[in-house]
């Protein structure tokens, strides 16, 4: 008993702490909002630590490769697994508003529609998306596709370097090991943040459900509980049988509920990288795929992006149904995956992006945005937990020995 309350301790205390702050949003409606300071002092620490820890995480993978372990291999699977299991979060919406049609009647704010109307993707923000001009820009999650690829070019900077590297490949490894360590350091007070950010969202957002959108979002959350509960479970049998599903389920409760209360899912990168160790996935593996899913692979934001184009359709009364409609919804949901940022409320882009796409006019802009901040959190549970799943498939395919032989033993 002692043993099994040892293992579990942290994610009972992380569920009470959730239960007790959802309670306290009910309870205390608008009033809960003093309690968001609380949880914004738990996002800041980890959005401070993830940005360091991605980059060691990443850089220390890389330059910790042997000779068969080829990265093209790694990034070749990878890629494959992020665009399937995009692809079939979208499938499986566009199959749920043909059974459950919207019939979305928004009222537009004029007022919300003149802050976003002027908005336009510009070249710009796409080179930001990729690149920055100054060094300590890295340092910015706001730039974490950038510090990435940064982080990528140090890794193999240190193999090519040979034995002239050696001593910034431990530097590398040790800060991964220190960041890791800082991490679990962080989240002792996860149940009282991620508490209060609960109760923050439950008496903020909670009613909003109900209004106009309650359709709109039945459709959204009913769709991604179903894709989180079953398709993850589909492919984590796909990855390791049932041993597989077991492991995936039981180191999921941490990522799951960091991704939902802090609605990001870089700050759930460092519960990931934990979860994926105890899942089985190899540290290379994980060290790579989690951080750049953190970033290009968001099932939910698949999901969300659907489902947005669907009550925009809806709205100016078009048809959702056609062959090139469809065609150019699942194009525009793959670059959406690619280009909106791991923070929270980050779409704003890829909004933009299917609007000009379709050519709806700016009207369009102010439901989309709704519709993508009422469906966040959801979009970012599966956002996040996706990638934890991902490494287990994508270990899988690019290391069928040594993953079989691993996935004997169930880990902790």
């Amino acid at each position: 008993m002692n043993n099994w309350f040892k293992n579990y301790s942290g994610i009972i205390w992380l569920i009470t702490g959730i239960t007790i702050g959802s309670i306290a949003g009910i309870v205390l409606g608008k009033q809960a909002e003093v309690l968001k300071p609380i949880g914004d002092i738990f996002l800041n620490l980890l959005f401070v630590a993830v940005v360091p820890l991605v980059f060691f995480a990443i850089s220390s993978a890389i330059a910790n490769l042997h000779g068969e372990q080829k990265v093209s291999r790694i990034i070749t699977i990878m890629s494959g697994v992020f665009l399937s299991t995009v692809l079939v979060a979208a499938l499986l919406t566009i199959v749920a508003v043909w059974l459950f049609p919207v019939h979305q009647q928004v009222v537009v704010s004029s007022e919300l529609l003149n802050q976003q109307a002027g908005k336009k993707l510009s070249g710009d923000q796409v080179t930001q998306l990729f690149t920055t001009g100054e060094f300590y820009q890295l340092l910015s999650r706001k730039n974490m596709l950038a510090m990435i690829i940064f982080a990528i070019l140090t890794g193999f900077g240190t193999l090519r370097a040979g034995e002239k590297g050696l001593d910034f490949g431990r530097f590398l490894n040790a800060g991964n090991e220190v960041f890791k360590n800082i991490f679990v350091l962080i989240m002792k007070i996860g149940p009282v943040g991620l508490g209060a950010y609960f109760a923050y969202q439950v008496a903020v957002f909670g009613p909003s459900l109900f209004g106009d959108y309650a359709h709109s979002m039945g459709i959204g959350y009913g769709v991604s509980i179903f894709y989180y509960a079953v398709f993850y479970s589909i492919y984590a049998f796909i990855a390791g049988g049932v041993r597989g599903v077991k492991k995936y389920w039981k180191n999921n409760f941490i990522p799951s509920f960091t991704a939902v209360g802090t609605c990001s899912s870089i700050a759930t990168i460092p519960a990931n990288l934990e979860a994926a160790r105890k899942m089985g996935v190899s540290a290379t593996i994980a060290g790579i795929t989690i951080p750049l899913g953190a970033t290009l692979h968001k099932d939910g934001s698949s999901i969300s992006s659907v489902l947005k184009m669907a009550v925009v359709f809806a709205m100016f009364g078009k048809s959702f149904n056609s062959p090139e409609v469809i065609l150019l919804a699942l194009g525009m949901t793959v670059i959406v995956s690619i280009v909106e940022g791991g923070i929270p409320n980050g779409g704003y882009v890829g909004e933009l992006l299917f609007i000009s796409a379709y050519g709806f006019p700016p009207e369009a802009l102010p439901p989309a945005i709704i519709i993508g901040t009422l469906i966040d959190p959801v979009a970012t549970l599966l956002n996040a937990t996706g990638d934890t799943v991902a490494a287990m498939l994508i270990n899988r395919f690019v290391d069928k020995e040594e993953w079989s032989k691993n996935n004997q033993q169930v880990s902790g």
